[in-house]
């Protein structure tokens, strides 16, 4: 079964970075639909080529969210720029189903000059990328008092002859900047994600490296995503669930926080318990989940991730469902969320332990919180559940040490070099 198209898997790339900060996924957008109509004045790509760049070029600053200047886009794009370039071309490298094409955000701020000694393919794009880029800052900025030829002094030295003459024939042929400020080019910018080809193994790659990602914003967020993983692939399992309930419920629980990236991180850290107002907050990352989700991924996959805080007494949120009205998947992850949600440690608790966790899922199903068949598969198995889980959550972490790694042996590299 197709989860999700392929045009889909960009639009919910691209969505769910504007949780974090839609100012840096705009800028990415446009700078995108620059980039598109360029290599168009250029010719000789395919439609499925130039897709691919456009996914690229929308994520180029995708580095930045893990940054600490996320909010100040002029200093990470020409004070320090290193910082985003390396951590979003290893993104790409180890996560993206276009790996391939990686180089090209972790050169894209280089000079023309210096780009020109690098021995790497796609040095022409990476050289278009960077005066695209350029152009939407000063354009944003100077509004109806931009003129490209301002440009013009920088050509050999940081801005090649090909992309500024591509740039001004885009401009004379498709009216790039005046489709920019009207918001016209998203139609276009739509139109060519129709041309984006994933195979099932890369949108799988894809919705993964989504999961990743919400480590931007806060690490437990992977964990939390990993271990529920974990644990709902055994539930599922001892549950009976056909491989596509299976495969539905591993998309959903993958996904089923995305929404806290929108919630303010003061929030997501604060020692002690959250006021009325700020609960009121964190309880609409699951009506955001869902709308990012929705006419995206199967219906089934949204319909996981949209009552993950139910419980089958009708207690939950934000519907107040009840057990009846829901399907084994559904409770699945409800207790996996929970079960890791106990065992990290919070500001205001510790994580608590196996008996701890066991003695708790008893007094909630009791409550009839939790479906208690779902709960006894996971009791009697919980040894089991818990040795997977620590497995593959390490596994999990040694990604992360691996980028963290080869960020800052990039990033000395460049430094000296």
């Amino acid at each position: 079964m197709e989860y999700i198209h392929s045009k889909d898997i960009f639009l919910l790339m691209r969505d769910t970075l504007k949780l974090i900060d839609r100012k840096s996924m705009d800028h990415g957008s446009r700078v995108a639909y620059y980039l598109y109509k360029m290599l168009e004045c250029k010719g000789g790509y395919e439609k499925f080529e130039l897709a691919d760049f456009v996914f690229l070029a929308s994520m180029h600053d995708v580095g930045a969210y893990k940054t600490e200047n996320l909010k100040d886009m002029l200093q990470y794009e020409f004070k320090e720029t290193m910082a985003h370039s390396v951590y979003g071309y290893l993104v790409f490298k180890y996560l993206s189903p276009l790996s391939e094409l990686a180089k090209i955000i972790l050169y894209h701020h280089m000079d023309y000059s210096q780009l020109q000694g690098m021995d790497f393919e796609h040095k022409d794009i990476t050289a278009c990328l960077n005066l695209a880029e350029k152009v939407d800052i000063y354009a944003t900025i100077l509004g109806d008092k931009f003129d490209v030829n301002r440009f013009r002094k920088h050509i050999g030295t940081i801005l090649s002859q090909e992309s500024f003459d591509l740039f001004r024939e885009a401009i004379e042929k498709y009216d790039v900047i005046n489709k920019v400020q009207s918001g016209d080019y998203k139609t276009e910018l739509d139109e060519i994600a129709e041309y984006m080809i994933f195979t099932n193994a890369d949108k799988k790659k894809s919705i993964e490296m989504l999961m990743y990602t919400q480590g931007f914003k806060e690490e437990s967020l992977v964990f939390n995503a990993v271990t529920c993983t974990c644990i709902a692939e055994i539930l599922g399992q001892k549950a009976g669930l056909n491989e596509l309930e299976r495969e539905q419920l591993y998309y959903g629980t993958l996904l089923h926080d995305i929404g806290m990236l929108a919630i303010p991180s003061g929030i997501m850290d604060a020692p002690r318990n959250l006021t009325p107002e700020e609960y009121k907050k964190v309880k609409m990352h699951v009506l955001l989940a869902e709308k990012v989700l929705k006419n995206r991924m199967a219906e089934e996959v949204v319909g996981i991730v949209a009552t993950h805080h139910e419980r089958g007494d009708g207690s939950g949120y934000p519907r107040g469902l009840k057990e009846a009205q829901m399907n084994r998947s559904q409770w699945i992850l409800q207790l996996a969320d929970s079960v890791s949600a106990l065992l990290v440690e919070k500001t205001y608790r510790p994580a608590l332990d196996r008996d701890e966790v066991r003695m708790l899922l008893r007094k909630e199903a009791e409550k009839g919180k939790y479906n208690n068949m779902i709960v006894n598969l996971f009791l009697d198995g919980q040894s089991e559940i818990m040795d997977y889980v620590k497995t593959r959550v390490d596994k999990t972490l040694v990604t992360y040490h691996k980028l963290n790694q080869q960020y800052r042996k990039v990033s000395k590299k460049l430094g000296q070099s």
